[in-house]
């Protein structure tokens, strides 16, 4: 339901940020809310990126291993996983850019309220909690920038190979790709297994946000 209502004033409030998050704490959804949502989004679209460049990978894997047939179909087959790829990567991004827009609106609304406490103890727990999350955030969306940055190798690869297959569609233009396999497989794991370790980053930081 919340997910609902924040999907329903987004589309209404997009142009001004300030107004959108405003609305929503009218009807009892706080920063924190929407930061949470937007970090399992950030997850969501990490994970169904992995999907999208496994699958890419096994495209381009039987690509090589190609021995007869319409050639136009492979390449067809190939250029759907690079524009799913594609569309991934930038969902991604999307989502990273999100959570840092309601993180920086979180964070200075919560350092503005530190000087509203008239008790020092609650106001210096509260500045202790505030650094904690700061820092645990940081962890966070370092790990997800390095992830993103993954992406670009692949993308580059899978963008390359689908030209050269439009414009050579022959056996020989196969062989020519195979020893592009190599570095694509490589790509794909590093940026795999550094999305799993931003998705990891992002469980953690949740686990921080609701203590």
């Amino acid at each position: 339901m919340r997910n609902l209502a924040i999907g329903i004033l987004l589309l209404g409030l997009a142009g001004c940020e300030s107004t959108y998050y405003s609305t929503l704490e009218k009807v009892g959804i706080h920063k924190r809310d929407i930061m949470a949502d937007r970090v399992e989004e950030a997850s969501e679209a990490q994970q169904d990126a992995q999907e999208t460049f496994t699958d890419a990978l096994t495209s381009f894997s039987e690509l090589t291993q190609f021995n007869g047939g319409e050639l136009e179909q492979v390449y067809n087959s190939l250029n759907d996983k690079y524009e799913a790829s594609e569309s991934a990567a930038k969902q991604v991004s999307s989502r990273i850019e999100a959570v840092e827009g309601v993180s920086e609106a979180l964070f200075a609304e919560w350092e503005d309220e530190l000087e509203l406490y008239s008790s020092a103890r609650l106001r210096q727990d509260s500045q202790k909690k505030l650094k904690m999350t700061r820092r645990s955030y940081q962890q966070m969306l370092s790990a997800m920038r390095k992830a993103e940055k993954k992406m670009t190798p692949v993308l580059d690869t899978l963008r390359d190979n689908t030209l050269f297959l439009k414009h050579n569609l022959n056996a020989a233009a196969i062989g020519s790709l195979k020893q592009e396999f190599s570095v694509l497989k490589k790509d794909i794991r590093l940026a795999i297994r550094d999305m799993e370790v931003a998705i990891a980053e992002s469980d953690r930081f949740l686990k921080t946000l609701k203590q």
